[in-house]
């Protein structure tokens, strides 16, 4: 047989007849290779040396377990604990500012001066007129005392001007008389009497006065009532205040400080179950800041579920030592519920998602693999709860899940054929 390539097509002669074939390339090629490596041995590859059968490279982990906390996890809101808006409650110039913007305050702390001069001279009046008020029921006691001496005297002698009435010494005309000036000194008596009550609740209203001015003058001074950290100042020294009108500047309360979060309404019974057996722990993380931690308890569940969100607000009091937490941020908050002992774990990339639900692909002793389906429970960090489906120790897949199918073989990255440690990724 004569083999000639001609333009990609390969004729074929035989001597006996002289008769030729033409076939196109490609195939006839294809053929002749064939032939030519009938009865030669195929070549051994080296996953057929090592006996594997070529398994799809996968990374795995163990299952493990351990403690895991049980969490409900938000975005929350700092709240000061308390937010006072300090206004001036007697008018007049401010003649002082005793801080800086953004100073912390103790309370009691003195924050403006307002002229007091108008009411320091209020107060020495209605003290003056206390004094004349005094004066006037000390009046009115001795007037009651010079009454009472002249009627007991004139009863004295109404009684003789009778007996001698009864002895026919003086008229009766004359008994009469000195009868009826007993009686009027008798009723001066008590207009004294009265006197001195009325001149007594004088002294009690104009006393009352005097307090009240004393407390005006007081106002001259806006001290802090709390503890905490002063805001921008409205109204500056110089100007003219009117009481209760303005807000002169805040404080903000931030030892301790609230942290204002909300949890779906689904959460409220765990919450409320977890609360009776102790306080719950609360967490909050600045958004801005990863190295920092505030630790505080749970103090605020509120009455009623949002119904157009479905949530309901909670509260986390915190003593912010660190003066870290500030108010109006964002953090991230934890509630931590409970810890769950014993639970087991797996890596959460491990968990696959099909039409029955999640499952993982668990690794056997003899290097396949089968697919199982689980019950996944809380995911901490980049490991997920299993609450059912696994057992402590076994070896599931992490990596490589889409070249996998049940009873696929596997061999680990790292040219280990058998599934043990958890695997190297490849370089």
């Amino acid at each position: 047989m004569i083999r000639f390539l001609v333009h990609g097509m390969i004729t074929v002669s035989h001597k006996g007849n002289g008769r030729s074939l033409a076939l196109p390339g490609v195939t006839l090629l294809a053929a002749c290779l064939a032939l030519s490596g009938c009865g030669k041995p195929a070549p051994t590859t080296a996953a057929a040396k090592k006996g594997d059968g070529g398994g799809a490279p996968v990374m795995v982990a163990k299952v493990t377990m351990k403690d895991v906390p049980v969490d409900i996890q938000v975005i929350g809101n700092v709240e000061a604990y308390s937010a006072i808006a300090v206004k001036a409650q007697v008018g007049g110039e401010l003649t002082q500012v005793s801080f800086k913007e953004g100073d912390y305050v103790k309370k009691g702390d003195l924050l403006f001066s307002i002229d007091p001069r108008a009411t320091r001279a209020q107060l020495q009046q209605v003290e003056a007129n206390l004094m004349k008020n005094k004066a006037q029921l000390q009046q009115a006691q001795a007037n009651l005392e010079r009454d009472i001496a002249q009627q007991k005297y004139a009863e004295a002698q109404a009684a003789r001007y009778a007996k001698l009435m009864q002895e026919g010494v003086i008229s009766k005309e004359q008994a009469e008389q000195v009868r009826t000036n007993s009686l009027a000194l008798l009723q001066g008596v008590e207009a004294d009497k009265a006197a001195i009550e009325s001149a007594r609740a004088e002294i009690a209203a104009t006393q009352a006065t005097v307090e009240n001015v004393r407390v005006q003058l007081g106002y001259t001074e806006v001290r802090s009532p709390i503890d905490g950290r002063t805001g921008s100042i409205n109204v500056k020294q110089g100007n003219v205040v009117t009481g209760s009108t303005v807000d002169l500047m805040t404080i903000n309360q931030v030892q301790p400080i609230y942290v204002t979060f909300a949890v779906p309404e689904s959460q409220l019974r765990g919450v409320k179950r977890y609360m009776e057996v102790g306080k719950l722990q609360v967490i909050a993380v600045p958004q801005d800041d990863e190295g920092t931690k505030e630790v505080g308890v749970l103090t605020f569940v509120d009455n009623n579920v949002d119904m157009s969100t479905g949530t309901i607000k909670l509260k986390g009091t915190f003593q912010n030592p660190d003066r870290k937490l500030w108010p109006g941020e964002f953090v991230r908050v934890t509630l931590r519920l409970t810890t769950q002992s014993n639970a087991l774990v797996v890596p959460n990339q491990a968990i696959q998602t099909g039409q029955d639900g999640p499952f993982v692909f668990v690794v056997k002793p003899d290097r396949t693999v089968e697919s199982r389906s689980i019950a996944t429970g809380a995911r901490i960090a980049e490991e997920m709860v299993v609450e059912k489906g696994l057992e402590a120790g076994e070896t599931v897949v992490t990596e490589g899940q889409l070249r996998l199918a049940p009873g696929s073989r596997i061999q680990l990255r790292d040219g280990r054929g058998a599934p043990g440690k958890k695997s190297r990724p490849a370089s």
